[in-house]
């Protein structure tokens, strides 16, 4: 055999026995580059050759033009959040870098930049930032490499990215061991979520077949028929493996069982100050730092030079930076494995003693049984974590310091705050990170409290437990130690009991709440309370005083934007709901502009901002608009806020009957339990059927659109036109009685009992349904339906056209064919304008 020292320390020049894999990711390279955005999942065993595939897809990347970012995850695991993003942004290209400076919630996850305090959906402004820099830089591929290994945050960001990059010219591949993904590993349910979706390419890398490992191992140097054959008889198609048989006999070693012990036999022949650097480096992680590792050796400066050229030059650590990296991570758990007990812990005691990143710090306290240590550093990694928008992570730390508290004297001081403190910022964590359930049982265990109760009492209500939330919310009232807090109980209380029996006490409470809130400075308490006073006002029939008060919640920044953008939406959807369509637009577009200026364009209020906005172009019958910006609705979902954002889609791809309907009520199907998700998208299935001559399909969406709804709800008017729109062509007046029950009882009754205020639209549904009612029971009713037309006429341009047709319907039983004309052609001019195809089918049938 012959061989130059150290050569499988480099990347192999030549990629053997992956043709197959690679075509089908350059595939998705192509494809990205030409504007359908993708993703890649590529899975194998340790030492299979993932990275030296996804190289290889770098490479070609940068030949067609792309920008590179690539990060990876280490052994810490949720320890550090969102690692592989620094990582990528810290490794960009110059042009990556320069556009990355205009996104600052970036910035923060790099070394030396200070976290700016949270103001609110951090996670949310992290993740748009990200979509905004991969847009800004586009074509660009994303690879994130060795996700078994990746921390909620980071698995939560890939989940996004493949759902939300749909048009731009962004390609996504993440690479992770199949042989480590126990039953339990949190990534299976991440990639079985994945791998449904029609962008996700999975790839899995199998053991090379004989042939192909000869030609392999041929390309590291020349070897005889029977080494060859020993070697490809022991790898088991794995290259790694290969790489280091190959290696050991050409070192003239014995070739021991098993990987870790042929691993190990290349390490022992290193000199005893090389091995003692491999050692230390192994307890540092896949990566270490040239002076962190030379000051936990120990070594004088010239004996760890002549350790690590030693250690490099055999192939077992390469330079990467200003330090070392394992050539592959097995090497590195080897090593690490093979260190006796008392070895690792002294180890990891002395790299805890160097370093200040407290999320490693906590680590290496940990593995040195420094309990004092790991609380401090735990809680402090949790409030870095925190002010990074990484939730989950910071859960994790404050879970981990309060699992510690009862065996680490002095645990308050160290923590720099008390038991209850920190679990109840361990539960606000749990909840934003989408686990209000763990948040709830969190809260219940601690101590009464005003802050504790306000907090519970706001998560039950979403966890849609009413008489929790008001019990909780009435003990945060009653004990609330300050102004500040009882500010805060007294909106929370107030928004619980908006839509219950108990609905007369809002507007006291939140006066109350109010003045506390002025008195007390509490900014975001005052703006809650405006806003729920403004929704109980509104209801009531008094949107003038509904106007004053959310532009009063409107006016200033609390500095929480999350009670900004929903100060903004409910500004924008008080002035749409009263027909004031120019206004809502404006308000709108100013919502839609601070959530794009702080990543917050796919939070909760920032997607409610743009379906808003939708909905003011669909109204005033800018439809092309309309149409533009539904083509951001992606349709492929899996998510329940991405159905609903997708369902909005439909108003303009039925009315104008475009060729996504179908594929998009597909992919909506498995969310028809969700009450709105059904709501609209069945609610607009049944308009489609209706259009293609089905209405006994269109009754079937039309009751389990209404099945969900609560008695008196306002929504019931639009479906109840459309289902008595169904019975009418099926010529049937079988439940048509049933349905107007509900309209009516909408319009007296409301969903309190009492009679709440209707603005133009659904003033306008209300007496579609009548008109509709009455054409079910064979009276086409001419006035009726000008009062249609003139209702609609408050600038919904399309239902104002599709009365019409109505109306010249009504006209021409009553023998006005002249009067009909009129309607007839104004209505068959607006359909065309929109190009709204079936409207202008059926005027043509008329």
């Amino acid at each position: 055999m012959s061989v130059e020292r150290g050569i499988v320390s480099c990347v192999n020049g030549l990629l053997v026995g992956r043709s197959a894999e690679l075509a089908r990711l350059v595939r998705v390279l192509r494809s990205a580059a030409e504007g359908t955005a993708g993703v890649a999942l590529v899975g194998g065993d340790a030492g299979i050759g993932k990275t030296r595939l996804t190289t290889e897809l770098v490479s070609e990347a940068r030949e067609r033009g792309f920008n590179v970012m690539v990060g990876q995850c280490a052994e810490l695991g949720d320890a550090l959040p969102y690692l592989p993003l620094a990582d990528a942004l810290r490794g960009a290209e110059p042009a990556v870098r320069e556009a990355a400076a205009a996104h600052p919630m970036l910035g923060q996850l790099l070394p030396g930049t200070e976290s700016a305090p949270s103001t609110g959906l951090t996670q949310q402004r992290l993740f748009g930032s990200l979509l905004g820099l991969l847009a800004d830089v586009q074509p660009v591929l994303f690879v994130i490499e060795d996700l078994h290994w990746a921390d909620r945050s980071t698995r939560d960001l890939l989940v996004f990215l493949s759902r939300m990059v749909q048009t731009e010219r962004v390609c996504v591949v993440g690479t992770y061991r199949t042989d480590d993904l126990h039953r339990r590993h949190p990534l299976r349910s991440v990639l079985a979520e994945l791998k449904r979706l029609p962008t996700v390419t999975n790839v899995e890398l199998g053991p090379l077949d004989s042939g192909d490992m000869s030609d392999y191992i041929a390309t590291l140097g020349r070897v005889d028929a029977q080494e060859l054959g020993l070697i490809v008889s022991r790898a088991d198609g794995n290259p790694f493996y290969a790489e280091e048989l190959f290696a050991a006999m050409a070192e003239g070693d014995s070739l021991p069982d098993g990987l870790a012990s042929l691993l190990m036999s290349r390490v022992e022949v290193l000199s005893e100050a090389g091995q003692r650097v491999l050692r230390a480096a192994a307890v540092a992680g896949r990566r270490v730092e040239d002076e962190l590792l030379r000051e936990v050796s120990g070594l004088p400066l010239a004996e760890f030079e002549e350790a690590v050229r030693e250690i490099v030059s055999r192939g077992l650590l390469r330079v990467d930076g200003y330090g070392y990296a394992f050539r592959h991570a097995l090497l590195q758990e080897a090593v690490y494995t093979d260190l006796l007990p008392g070895e690792r812990t002294r180890l990891h005691a002395a790299f805890a003693r160097l370093l200040t990143a407290p999320a490693e710090l906590a680590h290496h306290y940990l593995a040195g049984h420094d309990l004092a240590g790991a609380l401090t550093a735990s809680a402090q990694a949790g409030r870095l974590a925190e002010r990074l928008g990484a939730p989950a992570e910071a859960h994790s730390h404050y879970d981990q310091a309060l699992s510690l508290w009862e065996r680490v004297p002095d645990a308050a001081e160290r923590a720099g705050e008390s038991r209850a403190e920190l679990a109840f910022r361990s539960a606000v964590m749990a909840a934003d990170s989408g686990d209000n359930h763990r948040a709830i049982t969190q809260l219940r265990a601690l101590p009464q409290a005003s802050e504790v109760d306000e907090r519970l009492a706001y998560y039950l209500w979403e966890a849609d437990d009413p008489a929790g939330a008001m019990a909780a919310a009435q003990r945060a009232v009653e004990t609330a130690p300050d102004e500040p807090a009882l500010a805060r109980a007294l909106a929370t209380q107030a928004r619980t009991l908006l839509w219950s029996a108990r609905h007369h006490e809002v507007e006291d409470l939140t006066a109350r709440a109010l003045e506390t809130a002025r008195a007390a400075g509490a900014k975001d308490a005052e703006v809650g309370a405006l806003l729920t006073l403004a929704t109980y006002v509104e209801h009531r029939g008094d949107v003038h005083r509904a106007h004053e008060l959310v532009e009063t919640a409107s006016a200033e920044g609390t500095g929480d934007l999350a009670m900004d953008l929903r100060a903004r939406f409910h500004h924008a959807r008080i002035h749409y709901e009263q027909g004031l369509l120019a206004q809502a637009a404006e308000v709108a577009d100013e919502g839609i502009k601070l959530a794009v200026e702080t990543g917050l364009n796919w939070s909760t209020y920032g997607t409610d901002l743009r379906f808003l906005r939708f909905l003011v172009h669909y109204v005033a019958g800018e439809w092309d608009e309309a149409e533009v910006v539904a083509a951001g609705f992606g349709a492929r979902v899996g998510t329940l806020p991405e159905a609903i954002l997708s369902s909005f889609a439909l108003f303009i791809e039925v009315g104008r009957d475009l060729p996504a309907v179908g594929a998009r009520l597909s992919w909506l199907r498995p969310f028809w339990s969700d009450e709105l998700a059904v709501y609209m998208s069945r609610g607009l299935a049944a308009e489609h059927a209706l259009w293609h001559g089905d209405p006994a399909a269109a009754l079937d969406h039309v009751h389990a659109a209404m099945a969900p709804l609560v008695e008196g709800d306002a929504s019931t008017l639009r479906l109840v036109s459309v289902g008595l729109w169904a019975l009418a062509e099926l010529g049937t007046t079988k439940g048509a009685d049933e349905l107007m029950a509900r309209a009516r009882l909408a319009v007296d009754s409301g969903p309190t009992g009492e009679r709440g205020h209707l603005g133009p639209e659904g003033v306008a549904w209300a007496l579609r349904a009548e008109a509709e009612w009455h054409r079910v029971h064979g009276r086409l009713d001419v006035d009726l339906w000008r009062r249609v037309v003139t209702a609609f006429g408050f600038g919904f341009v399309y239902e104002e056209a599709r009365a019409r047709w109505r109306l010249s319907e009504a006209l021409l039983a009553a023998g006005e064919r002249g009067a009909a004309q009129v309607e007839w052609e104004l209505a068959r001019e607006t359909a065309g304008k929109l190009r709204a195809t079936p409207l202008e089918s059926a005027l043509a049938e008329f």
